[in-house]
């Protein structure tokens, strides 16, 4: 079968390769479930791996298949699975087990190794081919109504993890009731954090670099967020504004904002970091007083990245919910289909200079 990959160290080594068809009988136990990959979402960590600035191939290979937001369909089940049958849509969770407690419990997404397993990045090969096996623990069955956005269900999954650990860690307050949300990025993740924060009943506002007219603004105005242009305004100005902002999600790739996001969190308030960002960037911040405001507000920070199928599970429900409330908006997600992996050159190029992306995925077969 064909698959997309690169050999990892090697800058811009992207390539169609034929490797062997999986079965079932590659998970032991009887537990394997064939999956027909339908879809394949791309993202800056594909781009990043084929810069080589990551990315490791499994044992005994020297090639990596890349992709890891999947959405397929199960073609056969093992003679142990009884949680998924042929026919029903899957997306599968990306980080695999390592060693340590949390792998052990199911919490793989918070492991305290060193070496991390991950579907498409680092040691397991990932989704951009026409077929893969595994175990129905690390696939989410995906229901019917969802089939046309299902390939979103990854990235929202992150989303999800960061905002429901927000609300675990807020436990501590007996009672926390956020209102305003800020949410710094209108790309993808952006967008789908407004989307989930919208659904829990916030009032958000999304920043983004664009001047409106922009078309990422107008699908946040549809589920009632506002958006302002971060060369219009400040975060500080929007603050006092609209009032402190009791949750901040950070979704820029510009580590920068972290800090004057700091500095205007709301007592109490949880700032939810997501991006993944490298270099060697140094910035002049107020450290002063965004540690006294962090120690006299009671503050939070935290980090989401990856997640486990609990959080793929809240994100089924949450997709579900807005293709109910705001029908379609979510399809408008799917700017930038390219078809066949035959195309992977065309894929790369349109991930990397596509003006108004917002999802670029390979269309792999039809439903």
């Amino acid at each position: 079968m064909k698959a997309v990959a690169v050999i990892p160290g090697k800058a811009n080594s992207i390539h169609l390769r034929d490797v062997p068809k999986p079965t079932v009988s590659d998970v032991t136990d009887g537990r394997g479930v064939l999956v027909k990959l339908l879809r394949v979402g791309v993202d800056g960590t594909d781009k990043e791996i084929n810069a080589a600035e990551y990315g490791a191939p499994p044992p005994g290979d020297d090639y990596l298949i890349i992709g890891h937001e999947s959405f397929g369909v199960v073609e056969e089940v093992g003679p142990q699975v009884t949680e998924l049958q042929a026919g029903d849509y899957v997306v599968a969770t990306v980080r695999r087990p390592g060693h340590s407690l949390y792998d052990q419990i199911g919490m793989y997404d918070m492991t305290t190794d060193d070496v991390y397993y991950e579907r498409g990045i680092n040691l397991r090969h990932g989704f951009l081919t026409e077929y893969f096996v595994d175990a129905p623990e690390y696939l989410i069955k995906v229901p019917q109504g969802l089939k046309a956005v299902g390939v979103l269900l990854e990235p929202t999954s992150v989303i999800e993890k960061g905002i429901a650990q927000a609300y675990e860690i807020q436990r501590r307050l007996r009672i926390w009731r956020p209102k305003r949300a800020a949410v710094l990025g209108a790309g993808t993740i952006g967008l789908l954090t407004t989307l989930a924060l919208r659904i829990r009943g916030l009032e958000v506002c999304a920043f983004g670099r664009t001047k409106p007219p922009y078309f990422n603004a107008d699908l946040i105005h549809h589920i009632g967020g506002c958006y302002h242009s971060t060369q219009d305004t400040t975060l500080v100005q929007e603050a006092h504004d609209h009032g402190p902002f009791d949750v901040i999600f950070e979704a820029t790739g510009y580590s920068p904002l972290v800090f004057e996001a700091m500095n205007i969190l709301g007592k109490n308030g949880v700032l939810i970091l997501s991006s993944v960002t490298g270099g060697g960037r140094k910035v002049e911040v107020p450290a002063d007083r965004i540690n006294l405001g962090f120690v006299l507000g009671n503050k939070v920070v935290v980090g989401t990245v990856n997640a486990n199928r609990e959080y793929f599970e809240i994100g089924v429900k949450d997709l579900s919910q807005a293709e109910l409330q705001w029908p379609g908006w979510l399809s408008k997600l799917l700017t930038h289909p390219v078809k066949g992996l035959e195309s992977y050159k065309e894929l790369m190029k349109t991930l990397t200079e596509a003006k108004g992306a917002i999802k670029v995925f390979c269309e792999v077969a039809e439903p």
